[in-house]
């Protein structure tokens, strides 16, 4: 089974690199995002509390998001394998992400890192915030805490993948394209 940690700041292109790898390695895509907005859009107790704290910037709590990945790993137990985005984003997530799989047998084959500088990821934000019907992606402030909060407290998640020889670092500047031409060669050696 090949599950993969989709990595990296706010705009870095993990939704959109998402959908190739899905497409090529017929994976089951788990994005806390799409998680998270399917909530808020159902007006759940979680979605409520979800998107008071994304509307702010922050991320929501390690325990609302994992209970929700665990469901969806239940709901796809013969998936040939997942790609996980924007999960996890702390060492605690990290931790609770390989339990999970250990239930399954299975453990993260590999966390592909996309690294985009950070003057390109505002722009693709802003430009993304144009049709995404985010109130989080029109706020030039709020996308700066965003990114500011990766580099504190989800960056360093790196480590924890590199201590288990299971972080690549991809570069995420170029054409949709050759990003995922580079994600592809990467997974392709795992």
């Amino acid at each position: 089974m090949l599950n993969l940690v989709l990595f990296g700041p706010p705009g870095a292109g993990k939704g959109t690199q998402a959908d190739f790898l899905i497409e090529k390695f017929k994976l089951i895509h788990l994005s806390t995002g799409d998680l998270l907005r399917n909530e808020i859009a159902a007006k759940t107790e979680l979605g409520i509390e979800a998107k008071r704290l994304m509307d702010k910037g922050f991320l929501a709590s390690d325990s609302i998001v994992i209970s929700m990945i665990k469901s969806k790993l239940q709901e796809n137990f013969d998936a040939n394998g997942f790609i996980f985005d924007g999960f996890p984003r702390t060492v605690e997530q990290a931790t609770a992400l390989d339990h999970l799989l250990e239930e399954k047998g299975t453990p993260v084959s590999g966390m592909l890192c996309l690294c985009v500088e950070k003057e390109e990821l505002i722009n693709r934000i802003l430009h993304r915030g144009k049709t995404s019907g985010r109130s989080d992606d029109h706020d030039v402030s709020i996308i700066e805490n965003r990114i500011r909060i990766y580099n504190e407290k989800t960056k360093p998640l790196t480590e924890f993948y590199a201590a288990q020889n299971k972080f690549y670092k991809i570069d995420g500047m170029g054409s949709v394209e050759d990003i995922a031409n580079r994600l592809i060669e990467t997974i392709s050696s795992l």
